[in-house]
């Protein structure tokens, strides 16, 4: 999930400057794309990485070291480049930021990282999991719809493409390359839990520095997380010498791609270019996604997969490019996740 971090993520993200109508002067177009193509591939493929690290390491357990490191990293640069007031918040201001990074990371990236993990028929593929989280958006405005707001009715006839889609993609098929339900189950409620926090994170007092904001919300959720996978037993007779060298590379990969490379390529696009554009990432992770557990891992794409999506993606892509400006830090809520 992205994912803003995620994912993060996605995404992976959730205080969302306000981006400016178009690409400021004096923004060269190279940079501007080259920021994109890594939101692009980085938060999409932090769902491959999830799966790859689940593979030896505790679910939760690695999405809390996968967070508490990028967390820090990101403290102690802010810290060096900023001066020792870099950090300060209001209390009610950190309040709201470890809220919305529980609901963020250890609801809606933990529920994704648990639904990838387990055998084979049990696990959702990292390819279908990035497509359920892709109603992120939708869910959204739902939430807008719900305490008052008024969505465009192109958008809401996108919303309800998107959910269509989403029940194509689950239906029972009965063949052996079915998604599971129960994991697609988990990875929705993920999205639900993203969703809020995200609608919420444009509604509370969270601190005006979207990278501070990031810092306490990463450490909060790291904490859940932690608590979360002692209290399932997840760290009980570990092994470090047991994981495989696959899935420590994919856990560094999650801290470093996921968490901090896009992000940082995520915050500078909502200050560098027009909403509308940065908002494609929505439609494009799931894409990205697909193609990379296909090729990478050797997932399923399944007619139903295919036209499940394909349904789910243009839902998304009519809510993002019909919403105006002002509904673009809910719309594009998906910000990570890493994801």
């Amino acid at each position: 999930m992205s994912s803003r971090l995620p994912s993060a993520s996605p995404p992976a993200k959730p205080v969302t400057p306000s981006a400016p109508a178009g690409r400021p002067a004096g923004t060269a177009p190279a940079l501007v794309w080259t920021a994109l193509l890594l939101v692009y591939v980085l938060w999409g493929s932090t769902y491959l990485g999830i799966r790859f690290a689940v593979e030896s390491l505790p679910p939760l357990g690695s999405a809390a070291a996968r967070f508490a490191a990028a967390g820090l990293v990101l403290a102690v640069v802010l810290r060096l480049r900023r001066g020792p007031g870099a950090l300060r918040v209001e209390r009610r201001q950190l309040g709201s930021a470890a809220l919305v990074g529980v609901l963020l990371l250890a609801g809606g990236n933990g529920l994704v990282v648990l639904a990838e993990s387990g055998p084979v028929g049990v696990a959702v593929p990292s390819g279908i999991a990035a497509l359920l989280v892709a109603t992120v958006p939708l869910l959204v405005v739902l939430l807008r719809s719900a305490t008052g707001d008024r969505p465009r009715p192109w958008t809401l006839a996108g919303v309800t493409v998107g959910f269509v889609g989403l029940v194509l993609l689950v239906l029972p098929s009965g063949g052996a390359d079915a998604v599971p339900l129960a994991g697609a189950l988990t990875v929705v409620v993920g999205a639900i839990c993203w969703s809020v926090g995200s609608f919420l994170s444009g509604r509370i007092r969270m601190p005006a520095d979207p990278f501070v904001a990031t810092v306490y919300e990463m450490f909060a959720g790291a904490a859940v997380l932690a608590v979360l996978a002692v209290g399932r037993g997840e760290l009980r007779g570990f092994d470090p010498g047991a994981v495989t060298a696959r899935s420590w590379f994919a856990l560094a990969y999650l801290m470093v791609a996921g968490s901090l490379v896009a992000f940082t390529a995520y915050v500078w696009l909502l200050h560098h270019a027009p909403i509308s554009l940065v908002s494609t990432y929505a439609y494009v992770n799931p894409a990205v996604a697909v193609a990379l557990g296909a090729l990478l891992a050797a997932e399923p794409v399944t007619a139903q997969v295919l036209l499940g999506g394909a349904v789910i993606v243009a839902g998304v892509a009519l809510v993002v490019s019909t919403e105006r400006p002002r509904g673009a830090p809910s719309v594009a809520a998906g910000e990570d996740s890493g994801r």
